[in-house]
């Protein structure tokens, strides 16, 4: 169905702020309750979450759902005018494509997010495009989508260059942006969900979590990946100590 490009911008606008507060408000509730942290055993940070930060990170997502939702409408603008590369039959490609395009849409997306996540960080660019995102310390689900503006838009903007870069079926990308979602809030969920042996593990050592993250936030010079551990191990941002008791190898950086 066509629509306008304001009605696309509203509705994705609805949808990208309802599935924030949906799926970050349901995992704060969960792990962050009094029961569920009592049967924590290991914790990525002591204090408890400031109300403070977190209304400012709630502020900061609202702005990158008014961009990411500008971004989804050119998108959506532009499968209507049929000059993106997206297309709705799987016998276009066959199956095996679905679960090959998802792959390198990630591999692309994690390459991506390394390069412009280490531009963000530096002195020139960091208080422009990435200050606001590292106002939060101790990261909470919270904080998985509280950008600047303009990082929301670098961001964005690899989703729309995508959609006319590789075809993709309607039902990879939705499943690049759950997984997008789902990892971004993982990844800041500031409580260690993972085995303690699971740093150590082979699949560990390769795969992003939030004690890999959390570091980042207490030191910005390492870990800048998005869901792989191997541009930072190939180009030297690699924590050597990563493995370690968080706590302590945290309180080595501060």
């Amino acid at each position: 169905m066509n629509h306008s490009f304001g009605f696309y911008w509203l509705a994705f606008f609805g949808l990208i702020l309802g599935r924030y507060f949906l799926i970050v408000g349901g995992a704060y509730w969960l792990f962050y309750s009094v029961l569920v942290q009592f049967w924590t055993k290991r914790e990525l940070h002591r204090s408890p979450p400031m109300d403070k930060s977190i209304r400012r990170d709630i502020k900061l997502s609202v702005f990158s759902a008014v961009v990411f939702s500008l971004c989804a409408a050119v998108v959506m603008s532009g499968y209507n005018s049929g000059v993106t590369l997206l297309y709705v039959s799987w016998r276009d490609y066959g199956l095996w494509y679905l679960g090959f395009s998802y792959g390198a849409v990630l591999i692309l997306q994690d390459a991506y997010f390394y390069v412009t996540h280490r531009i963000f960080h530096h002195p020139r660019l960091f208080k422009w495009l990435h200050q606001g995102h590292h106002r939060s310390r101790h990261p909470t689900p919270w904080t998985s989508f509280a950008f600047d503006p303009a990082e929301a838009l670098v961001q964005g903007l690899f989703l729309v260059c995508i959609v006319f870069m590789v075809p993709l079926h309607f039902i990879t990308l939705i499943a690049v942006l759950i997984t997008m979602t789902v990892w971004a809030v993982l990844n800041h969920m500031g409580l260690e969900r993972f085995p303690a042996w699971f740093p150590h593990h082979w699949l560990g050592k390769w795969i992003i979590g939030p004690a890999h993250h959390s570091i980042h936030h207490c030191r910005y010079s390492l870990h800048y990946g998005l869901y792989f551990t191997v541009w930072d191990k190939l180009l030297g941002t690699h924590d050597p100590d990563y493995g370690l008791e968080f706590d302590s190898a945290c309180r080595s950086r501060n």
